[in-house]
């Protein structure tokens, strides 16, 4: 019988002892083994693998991100970018993992008096008091009814505006509108008495 392979043109090589040797040895280390997931982040930032939610970055929220898992870490990534590292959660359901840096919590400014209530105080006690408990009684900062007051002082006369603003504390009375109308009244009855003497 003729040789097979000559008939269909394949050569064998020699049997030499060196073939053998062109063999690589293993590596003395094998590479971890990991499972690769694809997963979209939720409206919170948060990536889900086997129940539990880990967290990445808020700017990829809604994007498509790759999730490794590993035996002891999850790591997520977006191509080769590396956004998170966590340790694994094991034996545990429905646990949220967030890193420090991630989802940050706003903190408050400080609140600082507004800048109509610095205008206003230190010309008299009386209108440092009245706009101490019209800042404590109204909504928010009290800017609007400060910018007002700030308007009476202003326009009106200084002893009818004390006036008025005397008797509105007196009485707790923080309706701007009522206040400028008890002003007008003050004015008037100036107006009126010196229009008389003459």
């Amino acid at each position: 019988m003729p040789n097979r392979s000559a008939l269909w043109g394949w050569r064998q090589a020699p049997p030499t002892p060196s073939r053998g040797l062109a063999c690589r040895p293993l590596p003395a280390v094998l590479p971890p083994v990991y499972q690769v997931v694809e997963r979209v982040v939720d409206l919170q930032g948060f990536v889900s693998l086997e129940t539990n939610r880990y967290s990445v970055p808020e700017r990829w929220v809604g994007k498509a991100l790759s999730v490794y898992l590993y035996a002891t870490e999850v790591r997520v990534c977006r191509g080769e970018q590396l956004l998170a590292v966590h340790a694994r959660l094991l034996g545990v359901r429905d646990t949220k993992q967030k890193l420090p840096g991630h989802h940050p919590t706003p903190q408050p400014r400080p609140r600082t008096p507004p800048r109509e209530a610095t205008l206003l105080q230190g010309h008299d006690p009386l209108l440092d008091a009245y706009v101490a408990a019209l800042v404590r009684q109204a909504h928010g900062r009290g800017v609007r009814p400060l910018r007002r007051l700030l308007d009476f002082k202003r326009t009106y006369p200084k002893e009818p505006l004390l006036a008025a603003v005397a008797q509105a504390l007196q009485f707790g009375l923080f309706d701007m509108g009522r206040l400028e109308h008890m002003i007008l009244q003050q004015v008037a009855g100036d107006f009126l008495q010196s229009r008389r003497w003459r």
